[in-house]
């Protein structure tokens, strides 16, 4: 069953059970790329934004009849609470700024108000998706504004909460192997030593630097360009809508978003999500660098290293029997490198914007939210599975830890690094410890060395920030 519409170009066959409409349909027709629609999260911060500048309209007085804008400002909160998701089916590689997806949320809008008076789908003459839902607005403000909404409340919802999450567990596996020594590693050859509660505390910082660098991406993120219509100028925009609608934005998310200080950049460029998508590069960096260390200091004791035990979630092989994996650094990797990857054409679609527009708003938004999405489960299971199941293997540390070499370095300031170099290679050459080359060529007394090669005591010797 069909119901037929029109638009600008003529008549259209649309589905009669969906709330979407001309411009739509020819969207899914002219774009039947990836099969992937815009994330909830966006379909969701377009519909607040819909919803407020239908209050903005009111009170400006351009949208007059009250039954209509309060079907419309009802159809809106409808979507705006997780309703008619389905009908948002454009593909995320569409026609550029959005276009189709503006027109998307104000056929369904239209349509569901509609529905609401007792009329017709299709009933345009009475609702229409341009005039009436898409009254102020261009969708070169709408989209860019609904990317910053969606990506802040994504943000706050779903990324923040995982990551305090992940550095509390990391205190607290500071603070249970902070006594635990054990050789550190430079190059990946044998350093001083160093306590495996030292060793998590740089993984604490990074995580933490890496979330005060995406909370200030965000401050920039909290500019909307409400009001700026197709360029910047606000054509067809009455006056006092922009800050009406902030007013609303702000009541319906509950952020302090504020109106951009500069409309015509806010249309021309994406530089604030490209600042933001940059910080979650940072992330996704930081955390590949933690996932290799634990998979390297997890690695099986009886062939490698084996400073730590890692929960079993899953049979790692489909040949050898009894075999475990670090699935969970592993999937944490992959999930990283599609972080960056989505960095990648971020930045492309950020500088290919030409003169008064960039066009690529769809592209970008889905390549944040995407990284918002997969970086947040990802850290969700990880600090489940991985760090919340993290034991230190005590006794392989401390055996590492008696055949290292890498402690004569403590004598260095008494006895000379080339001295030292000797010791250390005659230690090795012969299989001994520091202590015994030490104590054979009498230059120290054997208080005197275990006082100085005390692995504990040195890992503290550095200075009072330890």
């Amino acid at each position: 069953m069909v119901r037929i519409e029109k638009d600008s170009l003529g008549e259209v066959r649309v589905p009669s059970n969906v709330y979407y409409g001309p411009q739509t349909v020819r969207a899914t027709q002219n774009f039947p790329i990836s099969g992937d629609t815009l994330p909830h999260s966006f379909i969701k911060a377009q519909a607040a934004i819909k919803l407020a500048a239908a209050k903005a309209n009111r009170e400006c007085g351009v949208l007059l009849d009250p039954l209509i804008t309060k079907s419309i400002i009802d159809s809106a909160l409808e979507i705006r609470s997780g309703k008619y998701l389905d009908q948002f089916v454009v593909d995320v590689f569409q026609a550029g700024a959005g276009t189709s997806q503006n027109m998307n949320m104000n056929e369904v809008i239209a349509n569901l108000a509609l529905e609401r008076m007792g009329f017709d789908k299709g009933r345009y003459d009475i609702i229409h998706p341009n005039d009436h839902i898409n009254m102020s607005q261009s969708s070169n403000d709408t989209i860019h504004s609904a990317m910053h909404v969606s990506i802040v409340e994504l943000t706050h919802l779903k990324l923040l909460p995982v990551i305090d999450e992940m550095l509390t567990i990391l205190d607290e596996i500071i603070s249970e192997n902070n006594t635990i020594v054990k050789p550190g590693r430079t190059h990946l050859q044998e350093a001083v030593p160093i306590t495996l509660g030292q060793e998590f505390s740089g993984y604490f910082r990074s995580i933490e630097l890496a979330k005060n660098r995406i909370e200030s991406a965000l401050t920039d993120l909290l500019e909307l360009n409400l009001g700026g219509s197709a360029v910047g100028t606000g054509i067809n925009v009455p006056r006092g809508f922009s800050s009406i609608a902030l007013k609303e934005i702000r009541l319906i998310t509950g952020h302090e978003f504020r109106l951009t200080k500069n409309r015509f950049e806010a249309t021309q460029t994406a530089g604030s999500a490209l600042t933001f998508s940059a910080a979650l590069r940072g992330l996704a960096v930081e955390l590949i660098k933690i996932s290799n260390d634990i998979r390297l200091l997890a690695s099986d004791p009886r062939t490698s290293i084996g400073e730590l035990s890692l929960k079993a979630v899953q049979p790692g092989s489909s040949i050898m029997p009894g075999k475990v994996n670090p699935a969970m650094p592993e999937m944490m990797n992959m999930v990283c490198f599609q972080v960056i990857g989505n960095d990648g054409a971020t930045v492309v679609a950020s500088q290919a914007g030409q003169l008064e527009l960039n066009v690529f708003t769809p592209i970008i938004t889905h390549n944040i939210l995407r990284s918002l999405e997969i970086l947040s489960n990802a850290i969700k299971v990880f600090n489940i599975n991985c760090l919340r199941g993290l034991k230190a293997n005590s006794k392989r540390c401390e055996e590492l830890m008696n055949n290292s070499l890498s402690i004569a370095t403590v004598l260095a300031p008494k006895l000379g690094y080339d001295r030292v170099a000797e010791i250390v290679q005659k230690a090795n050459r012969e299989n001994k410890s520091i202590k015994s080359i030490v104590m054979e060529l009498g230059i120290m007394s054997e208080d005197e060395l275990d006082d100085s090669l005390d692995p504990l005591k040195v890992t503290r010797s550095m200075n009072d920030t330890t």
